[in-house]
């Protein structure tokens, strides 16, 4: 490391085996070059570099990552014990099956860093192992929405914000996680406005044509609970009412088809699949709204009547507490995504 480099403040990207490289390298180009590259190819100066930036994993050998790319770490976490930020990048995980007993030697490090100081962040599915460190434990976190149930169940005192891209928290804001996989453009810009300024973040957001998500996850978010098999009557439900979730008093319904008085069904529902019988049914019956708003032109009127609501008003407002956006709001944002993979759509102005 060179003398310019050791001042720096030091971003490590922990990395493993099962971590994304879109995510992993991402990060790594572009905060190497926050400060630099813009003066250049702007002004025909090279700037500064903000950060020095290390890829570290719990060993130094290299491994190869997520789609086989070759990692090559800087270091081992052996090597390093002073960081202002660590980001724990994605990991691959799948949505039933918590990662427990995984992870140890990077989580008894992560939690000696945080406690000398550094920032821990992660982006995606990195928020599991600091679920699993229990550092998340009272706070509010962000990950990927398809995460939510595995949050729900098992790790119960982390406040899930499926809604946001960023979410800061702890002492000093000193917990910074991230949504869905390229919400690490989102910290990245974070990072580089808090230790450079709010100008090179944004100069950095132009370098690289990134765009914010104002309208945060919920656009994106597919709300499809499971089908649970712990309660076998509830389970039946659950498969009657994907079919039938546009029936008039569909939780009274339910509860005749399972034998259950209206309170112990609504108990039992909640206890085998983590929401209210109400709330399944409004899930269910805004996904199926999505699907026709993306792929019809139907009107927002026929639509709401078409997943069982007479009153469009209330549906829209349902809609959008779901998914963040009005349905004709809805309906641009993604049947114009829809017409670019047709190859139809007009050029964007």
């Amino acid at each position: 490391m060179d003398a310019c480099t050791a001042q720096l403040p030091r971003i490590c990207l922990l990395a493993a085996p099962e971590t994304s490289p879109s995510v992993l390298y991402g990060l790594y180009d572009v905060l190497t070059s926050a400060g630099a590259l813009y003066p250049e190819l702007t002004k025909g100066v090279p700037g500064q570099p903000i950060f020095d930036v290390k890829i570290v994993a719990a060993k130094s050998e290299p491994f190869r990552c997520y789609a086989d790319v070759m990692v090559e770490p800087h270091c081992s976490i052996e090597a390093l014990d002073d960081a202002e930020v660590i980001i724990v990048c994605d990991v691959y995980q799948p949505t039933d099956t918590p990662p427990h007993g995984r992870y140890q030697a990077e989580i008894a490090w992560l939690r000696a860093m945080h406690a000398r100081g550094s920032i821990i962040a992660s982006v995606c599915s990195g928020s599991l192992i600091l679920a699993e460190a229990g550092m998340l434990d009272g706070l509010e976190a962000a990950g990927h929405w398809g995460y939510r149930d595995m949050f729900l169940r098992h790790y119960p005192r982390v406040k899930m914000r499926e809604e946001l891209v960023l979410c800061l928290s702890g002492e000093a804001q000193r917990i910074v996680t991230a949504g869905a996989v390229f919400s690490w453009q989102e910290l990245a810009l974070y990072l580089i406005a808090r230790f450079g300024t709010p100008d090179q973040a944004v100069q950095t957001a132009k370098l690289f044509l990134f765009s914010e998500h104002s309208d945060g996850q919920l656009p994106f978010a597919v709300q499809s609970p499971r089908i649970q098999t712990s309660d076998a009557a509830i389970q039946a439900c659950q498969l009657w009412i994907a079919e039938n979730y546009a029936v008039t008093n569909p939780v009274a319904h339910m509860a005749v088809r399972a034998g259950l008085k209206p309170r112990t069904f609504a108990r039992r529902f909640l206890a085998a699949t983590g929401y209210h019988p109400m709330d399944y049914v409004h899930i269910l019956r805004v996904e199926e709204a999505k699907q026709m708003l993306e792929t019809t032109s139907m009107p927002i009127e026929e639509v709401a009547n078409e997943v069982g609501y007479e009153d469009s008003k209330a549906f829209q407002r349902l809609f959008k507490r779901k998914a963040s956006l009005t349905p004709s709001a809805y309906r641009r944002k993604f049947a114009r995504m829809a017409a670019i993979g047709r190859g139809d759509a007009a050029p964007a102005h």
